[in-house]
């Protein structure tokens, strides 16, 4: 390749053999993720060791050549897009699982294991790893690392970053950093781990993770609680999380969602909004549970509840709300999807000021997420080929963030940074916050070889 040395790229080829492509049908299919950004790569490297790893990052650093880490490209900011070229470190042949400790409650894993995969492995031991993205099945483990990816478990399991124990990491120098370990209680110096979960490859690069896992609940059962219009709803979600029964699981869902719904072919009533609450528990605990749970949902504006304890029907019902996302380009083909967070009471407020920005910008932007973490995907609907409606799709953006922020929330829960709102971040951090970011970044990648143009803006 013309812009890469010649010397690196026949180290590269040495070191890797098949694992190293440059050729334009590899390096297309490692342009972009699911933001629809698309920018072709220099090369493609697929390492099989954390030594080729360190080796790469060092002969790239030697030549200041970017580094984009890649997992399964199901990421929606683009932050796995290779904006400066570079060369892409696509993680696909690290993908062992190294270990399942269930003494311990731990599994060592590759970057490159699939989180189904990953669940299939662990059910033989009654145990589970938390982190449910709607992707769960395609999505790496590395990227969800790299995004401190959620889903809707994270109300009563946590996110990512609270489901790893230790890493093993290549940072900008291609040194190797251990922190961490197959121990749930730690006193001993900085907490690297939870700074490097979520730093979307900006900050090392992860070769290997221990991660904390869960025993599957002997029992589970699911409500669905309808509602005149979003503000019941989310004064419910307030209830919900305001007494002492966690659910497992609580999302919720907007008048224009349960259309898609139903026009998918899922049995839901005509309802201004609806909650999707699940309950887990020991076989005796579940029918308590399931009542504290009933009765917070109970208030103004609830129209209608009922109880899905078949397998089955609660399989059916969270395979539709994994289905709402790639189903809004039938409503528009342009969609502009980011997860904004606020405290959970403030859910409320932040339903009404979405419901307020798609009457002031006349389009469609349709609500549904994680209720019970203050975490709600706002998609806004489009069409890219009429000028006027992309405008405003792109002038309501910035409220939405401001709405959240206003709101003292954050401008992502799960999805991360990326490309598409890095250039928010200077508005959600003040200047010295910023400053002590960018310390970081400096002190693992001084020569800014890592993901660069991702997550922090430039300083200053």
């Amino acid at each position: 390749m013309s812009d890469l040395p010649a010397d690196f790229a026949d180290a590269m080829n040495a070191l890797l053999g098949d694992g190293w492509n440059t050729d334009l049908a590899t390096r297309e299919a490692h342009a972009s993720d699911d933001s629809r950004r698309s920018v072709l790569p220099a090369a493609v490297a697929l390492p099989q060791t954390r030594e080729h790893v360190q080796a790469i990052v060092r002969a790239c650093r030697q030549h200041r050549i970017p580094i984009i880490a890649r997992g399964a490209g199901t990421a929606t900011t683009g932050a796995a897009v290779p904006v400066d070229g570079g060369v892409v470190v696509s993680f696909t042949r690290m993908n062992r699982i190294l270990a399942i400790r269930a003494e311990d409650r731990c599994a060592v894993v590759e970057p490159g294991v699939r989180n189904g995969e990953l669940q299939q492995a662990l059910q033989p031991h009654g145990l589970f790893w938390p982190p449910d993205p709607s992707s769960f099945e395609t999505c790496s483990i590395g990227g969800n690392l790299a995004t401190n990816a959620g889903g809707p478990r994270a109300v009563k399991y946590g996110v990512t970053r609270d489901n790893v124990l230790g890493l093993v990491a290549v940072t900008g120098t291609g040194a190797l950093i251990h922190v961490g370990g197959a121990y749930t209680k730690c006193s001993s110096g900085y907490d690297l781990s939870r700074l490097l979960v979520g730093s979307e490859g900006t900050l090392a690069l992860i070769v290997e993770a221990t991660l904390k896992l869960a025993p599957r609940p002997q029992a589970q059962a699911g409500l669905r609680a309808f509602y005149r219009d979003a503000s019941s709803a989310a004064a419910a979600v307030s209830r919900l999380m305001a007494q002492p029964v966690v659910p497992a699981m609580l999302e919720f869902m907007d008048h224009r969602s349960l259309a898609l719904l139903r026009q998918n072919g899922s049995d839901v009533p005509e309802a201004g909004a609806m909650l999707l609450i699940e309950a887990d528990g020991s076989h005796e605990a579940l029918p308590d549970i399931l009542a504290a749970l009933g009765a917070a949902a109970e208030g103004e504006g609830l129209l209608d509840i009922d109880v899905a304890q078949d397998g089955a029907a609660r399989d059916r019902l969270w395979a539709a709300r994994r289905a709402l996302s790639p189903a809004l380009r039938s409503i528009a083909p342009g969609k502009i999807n980011e997860d904004v967070v606020v405290p959970v009471s403030q859910v409320p407020a932040l339903v009404a000021g979405i419901e307020a920005l798609a009457e002031e910008f006349a389009l469609p932007i349709v609500s549904f997420g994680h209720a019970g973490n203050g975490n709600l995907h706002v998609n806004i609907l489009y069409h890219p080929d009429d000028a006027d409606e992309s405008e405003r799709a792109r002038a309501a953006l910035p409220r939405v963030f401001a709405l959240a922020l206003s709101l003292g929330g954050a401008l992502s829960g799960e999805h991360g940074i990326g490309l598409t709102k890095r250039d928010h971040m200077a508005t959600a951090f003040d200047a010295a916050t910023l400053a002590a970011m960018h310390a970081i970044k400096q002190a693992f990648d001084p020569e800014g070889i890592l993901n660069p143009g991702k997550l922090l803006p430039d300083p200053g």
